[in-house]
């Protein structure tokens, strides 16, 4: 068996839209419409964010007990791969595939709204379960729903979550306890998030605005993304990953950096490439003050001022535990000729405002191009809560 780990398929739905033909077409064209203004998750306060608009549908009776909108987004992603999944059962077996998801939320959505009614009725809604909202209920659900009997457990690291469960996934292969697995993760706009940024001071006033000298915090979004990992050819392979914990404070990031830097040098090592060999990076980007700074640090302290970079979280809102799997996702997407035929970069939506405290980075235009002859690895920061970080670089087979 080939020690190469490739992947071979993605399915997403986000603010942006629900497949990957849509997905695409929006992220390229720089789409903004995916935000809604919501007065139903901050007391008194109105706040954007990026939803998924699109209907999900529900669950089948026999895993009515998982019912969660995040598990519904989780459904949607892994509709789209369902037909590769079959295929890797039929070579592997169903207890040779693993499923290792990440999130943050979980269905905590649903099991506010079931508190809202025994508050109100006296009693819980019969619908609910406390499986939804269950840290472990993404994994699990899955794989009960694709049939699978190999390893699963879900990964929940704040931010770098649904980023994290590719190096997990890995360890898993390389230690012989599967063949192949399904990664991936799904976030949900709920109320307990939104609050509990607002309480941190960390939510734009607006839309977010990242690495402009106007930043004033981040805009939540959702979304969900699913992946399969297994070692054959595939139209993009997984190149190098990078984790560290740096744990300098329970929300705040080393403002110089350092452990954001190490993710990045770890994943470029681990994947054989020189920081040049790297055409794109799409940043962690959340629009607060210190991130972007911080940020901004390390990927000029690595790369300089020259790589084309953007954060897409201007398209989408920071989806939270699934950022990093939905960011993996534009990386898939962007390196695949099939669905990037003209090779464009997502571009980096702001006001233009350039920070003088932050040091310069090359923040990709709308409709900036990149060769495909020159570029074939392309690398994406998660940034999580209490210094967990992740850089995972993707590249074309």
């Amino acid at each position: 068996m080939s020690a190469d780990l490739f992947v071979t398929d993605c399915g997403l739905v986000t603010p942006l839209g629900r497949g990957k033909a849509a997905v695409a077409r929006a992220l390229f064209a720089g789409s903004e419409a995916g935000f809604a203004v919501r007065g139903d998750l901050l007391p008194g306060r109105a706040v954007e964010v990026g939803a998924v608009r699109e209907p999900l549908a529900a669950l089948p009776d026999e895993l009515s007990a998982y019912d969660s909108r995040n598990n519904r987004l989780m459904q949607a992603a892994l509709a789209e791969i369902a037909p590769a999944i079959e295929e890797a059962t039929a070579r592997y077996g169903r207890d040779r595939i693993a499923v290792v998801l990440g999130t943050s939320t979980s269905g905590i959505g649903d099991g506010e709204e079931a508190f809202f009614a025994y508050r109100r009725d006296g009693r819980w809604p019969q619908r609910f379960d406390y499986r939804m909202q269950e840290t472990g209920s993404l994994a699990d659900f899955a794989a009960r729903s694709l049939g699978l009997t190999g390893p699963a457990y879900t990964v929940a690291t704040a931010c770098s979550s649904s980023a994290k469960v590719f190096a997990s996934a890995r360890r898993l292969i390389r230690a012989g306890l599967a063949d192949a697995a399904v990664v991936g993760g799904a976030d949900t706009l709920c109320r307990m998030t939104l609050n509990g940024f607002g309480s941190l001071e960390a939510l734009s006033k607006s839309r977010c605005n990242p690495f402009s000298l106007n930043r004033d915090g981040i805009t939540i979004g959702e979304g969900a993304a699913a992946f399969l990992l297994q070692p054959i050819p595939g139209p993009i392979r997984f190149l190098g990953v990078g984790e560290t914990s740096d744990a300098h404070h329970a929300t705040a990031p080393d403002p110089e950096g350092e452990g954001a830097a190490m993710a990045i040098r770890l994943a470029l090592e681990d994947a054989g490439l020189a920081a040049s060999e790297i055409g794109y990076v799409n940043l962690h980007g959340t629009a607060t003050p210190l991130n972007d700074a911080m940020e901004a640090k390390a990927i000029a302290g690595l790369f300089g001022g020259s790589v084309p970079c953007s954060s897409t979280k201007a398209m989408t809102g920071h989806m939270l535990g699934a950022a990093g799997g939905c960011e993996a996702a534009f990386l898939w997407l962007t390196l695949n000729p099939d669905t990037n035929p003209e090779s464009l970069l997502p571009p980096h939506l702001w006001d233009g405002a350039r920070d003088p405290a932050l040091p310069a980075l090359n923040l990709s235009a709308m409709g900036t191009r990149f060769s495909r002859a020159g570029v074939t690895a392309m690398l994406s920061n998660s940034f999580g809560f209490g210094g967990s970080n992740l850089a995972l670089i993707l590249g074309r087979a």
